[in-house]
């Protein structure tokens, strides 16, 4: 990355004219962006997506790439370098942009021989290194990353969102260490923990355990503690790449050392950028110093500024971890006792702050969980802005700008986004240019395109430098972002063109036929809520929990969760229960909020056999799909109940069980309005009113969002209720965008229009939506009768106990 950023702050000062451009790199490919290579893991990005420049850039400026081609050798005498495809070339200027490696720390087992690592265990710092990680998650259950820092948390995430379940090992008492406190250490680590990702600090690893089958089992510490995992990620830190310099006589410490013009301490005509320089004792990892050393080597470089010297820069960051927003700047803690120390802490929210301030100038910042005012802090670090003397104003919108009035407030060469390097000046160039649209705005500069945390402001000096007069974005109505789309057509291509797979689609009708990782799940439910039996499923366009029909948890197993409709079971369903817990020794057996029995912690590889045994049929608590229906007792024996509703809500789970859908769908029935089944905050609420009628309420939440839903008609039947339901519920699954739920989609939407819609027939589509849905209630079969045969070998496969092995020397 700051190779070429270094040639293209050349370019930009007519370096084209200057110089005979040649780049060689080790790697197969033209630059690409290695804080991305997290998105690329989680599958909310391609690889292609991270390349920097297209190849055709590098001939359309007239330069030479040697992409795949390793300089192995230096002569800073005679000026040459040699290359190991046997090139020898002669240079004027020299520019080292060798970067950093991954750092293996010495563990026991870690190596297969003396480049191979062992099976199950990677690194995470280049496309290889991800796309073998990719390729592994499919085939494993339970990962460990050694290392808390940025990246490792990252790769903890990218593999969580594939399935796996996941655990970070730090050496260190605080994750994140170079860049917070140990209080916000802390915070950020319930965050993690309370999505799922388990967090082990202080732990020294010292041995990989390895089967005698030669596969992954677990691994060891210091303290003799054991964790077991089939996958190791190891992001323990970088170590510059500065062998070569060194063969070449080089003066190298931490790093290669520099001036202030970025030129070798020992040659002239050789100058360095990057992770591997190191400038009055100081290397940078992060990309914003990196930027700043490449515009200086550029300037002096081509004799556009002589007096032009890099000082050094003040490090500020801004950047999501693990979904987590976290800014960070300067001091993390105060160093003199005149030092102003601010602290804010609320760790059930996840949210820290602190600032301090040093002769009324703010000398170092920390925010976990809210970054609003990172915009004026960042502007009053680099700056020396004058500060509100309530100290308060800087963590709050007491005095300073809001975020609303950010984009007007900041300077032209503030830097908004830190992943990339772009100023909010060269944003507003770019819509003074004629780019209308925020999505244009962001791939023209590329902000918004690193950690992705500050997207919110990019669109709001993008609005801000439009006069408001922004383009909508067509692809902000794809309904996936890989198929240039909306919902609509969409379907009507895939039913004109007979699409029955996911793989089809993208060869029908993605750009270039290329497959999109991020799309696969929402496609797949797509075709299945089409085509029903004719939908033709390709295992590698489903989640883990799909693929294997069970939630996974954070150990690796699953949770099974057996149908009971409307919340309505009998004493052998509960015999089988507690036989099958018996039996494969499951560690908890849990009532669940929708009125079922869940099984936690059984075994990948034993779930057909829990099945089987338990003989009762799939409750989809896995899936984007049709859950369950909650009742109460009703009339049968309920005082105050004014209608069937336990009768009601077997009959609706028995028809619509199963069924695909954009999102989960929860479905409840009340005997009346007293409301025990909590039918008023459900996707689809049926609530019993006296004299056989009932209400039908929809797009209900009781989540992490709370929302009354909205009343879709008053029936006369039990019949009406079911047909009202089987509607609304094809009129969702047809209309909603991928993981929107019916809380957001009525809204959305608005209720006059759905009624007018589902009652009325004002679109004329009400047999047809009754046809689509009848097709998929004809369509539904149990995938765990289905399934108890492997559709792959190994997809109820998982590691092998683990087994002591001999000491062997360390690597």
């Amino acid at each position: 990355m700051a190779g070429a950023r270094a040639v293209e702050e050349i370019l930009a000062r007519d370096g084209a004219n200057l110089f005979d451009i040649t780049v060689f790199g080790a790697e197969p490919y033209g630059n690409y962006n290695r804080i991305l290579l997290s998105n690329v893991l989680a599958g909310s990005d391609s690889t292609d997506e991270i390349y920097l420049n297209p190849l055709d850039w590098y001939g359309a400026n007239g330069i030479d790439l040697r992409a795949g081609v390793r300089v192995v050798r230096i002569d800073t005498f005679a000026r040459l370098v040699w290359a190991d495809d046997g090139t020898r070339i002669r240079y004027d200027k020299l520019v080292l942009a060798t970067g950093s490696r991954s750092f293996f720390p010495p563990m026991e087992g870690l190596w297969a021989d003396d480049t191979t690592l062992a099976d199950g265990v990677f690194g995470f710092r280049t496309i290889e290194d991800c796309a073998a990680m990719i390729a592994a998650a499919g085939e494993r259950t339970r990962a460990v990353v050694v290392g808390g820092g940025l990246l490792g948390l990252e790769a903890a995430r990218g593999l969580q969102s594939r399935g796996l379940a996941v655990d970070v090992v730090h050496a260190r008492p605080t994750l994140m260490d170079a860049q917070l406190d140990s209080t916000a250490g802390k915070i950020l680590r319930r965050s993690l923990e309370r999505i799922g990702i388990g967090v082990h600090v202080e732990k020294s690893t010292v041995r990989v355990r390895i089967g005698d089958d030669g596969r992954l089992r677990g691994v060891e510490f210091a303290d003799g503690g054991v964790l077991d995992c089939d996958m190791l990620v190891i992001s323990a830190g970088i170590r510059p790449n500065v062998d070569l310099a060194r063969r070449a006589g080089l003066t190298t410490e931490r790093a290669i050392v520099v001036d202030d013009h970025m030129r070798s301490v020992d040659a002239d005509d050789v100058y360095v950028v990057g992770e591997c320089a190191q400038h009055r004792g100081q290397v940078y990892g992060l990309v914003a110093p990196l930027w700043e050393q490449a515009a200086v080597l550029a300037t002096h470089l081509t004799g556009n500024g002589e007096q032009t010297a890099y000082h050094g820069s003040r490090v500020a960051t801004k950047l999501k971890v693990a979904g987590v927003d976290v800014a960070a700047m300067g001091l993390k803690a105060p160093q003199h006792e005149d030092d102003e120390f601010v602290q804010y802490s609320e760790p059930r929210h996840g949210v820290y702050k602190t600032v301090i301030i040093r002769d009324g100038k703010l000398v170092g910042a920390t925010l976990l969980g809210d970054v609003s005012k990172v915009s004026f802090l960042m502007q009053a670090f680099d700056r020396g802005l004058p500060l509100p003397e309530e100290r308060v104003a800087l963590m709050f919108d007491l005095g300073t700008p809001d975020v609303e009035l950010g984009a007007a407030e900041l300077a032209d060469d503030a830097q908004v986004c830190n992943c990339n390097g772009v100023t909010k000046g060269t944003l507003v160039g770019c819509v003074a240019g004629g780019v209308q649209t925020v999505a244009g705005v962001m791939n023209a500069t590329r902000a918004g395109k690193g950690c992705g945390s500050c997207k919110q402001q990019v669109a709001q000096i993008v609005e801000w430098a439009a006069g408001g007069a922004v383009e909508e974005d067509p692809a902000a109505s794809w309904y996936v972002p890989g198929v240039p789309y909306d919902k609509p057509e969409l379907m009507r291509k895939i039913r004109e063109l007979r699409l029955h797979s996911v793989s089809s689609v993208f060869a029908a009708l993605a750009p270039d036929g290329r497959e999109d990782a991020g799309s696969k799940m929402a496609l797949a439910s797509l075709l299945n809520m089409m085509w029903g039996t004719e939908f033709v499923d390709e295992r590698d366009a489903r989640f883990i929990n799909d693929r294997v029909h069970a939630n996974i948890q954070r150990d690796g197993t699953f949770s099974v969760v057996p149908q009971m409709k409307g919340g309505v079971t009998d004493s052998g369903q509960l015999r089988r229960i507690a036989d099958v817990a018996d039996k494969y020794a499951i560690p908890l057996i849990k009532l669940t909020g929708g009125q079922r029995i869940d099984l936690l912690g059984v075994r990948k590889e034993d779930l057909p056999a829990v099945w089987a045994d338990l003989d009762m049929p799939s409750g989809y608590a896995y899936g984007k799909s049709f859950r369950t229906v909650k009742t109460c007792v009703g009339t049968d024996f309920c005082r105050y109940g004014l209608g069937d509703s336990t009768a009601l809500g077997i009959a609706i789970e028995e028809r619509y069980q199963g069924l695909a859908a954009p999102a989960k769908m929860k479905l409840a029935v009340t005997g009346c309005p007293r409301n025990c089944a909590e039918a008023l905050c459900k996707d689809l609420g049926v609530v019993a009113i006296g004299d056989g009628r009932w209400e039908i309420y929809v797009g209900g939440a009781a989540g992490a969002h709370v929302r009354k839903g909205d009343l879709l008609a008053t029936v006369d039947s039990a019949a009406e209720v079911m047909t009202v339901t089987g509607r609304f519920l094809q009129y969702y699954r047809e209309n909603a965008s991928w993981l929107e739920r019916t809380y957001a989609w009525v809204p959305r939407v608005g209720i006059e229009r759905i009624r007018a819609v589902v009652l009325d027939d004002a679109d004329g589509i009400v047999e047809q939506l009754d046809a689509n849905m009848q097709k998929s209630v004809d369509a539904y079969r149990d995938p765990w009768q289905d399934g108890r045969s492997p559709a792959t070998p190994g997809q109820f496969r998982t590691s092998l106990p683990l087994v002591e092995l001999p000491q062997v020397p360390i690597r």
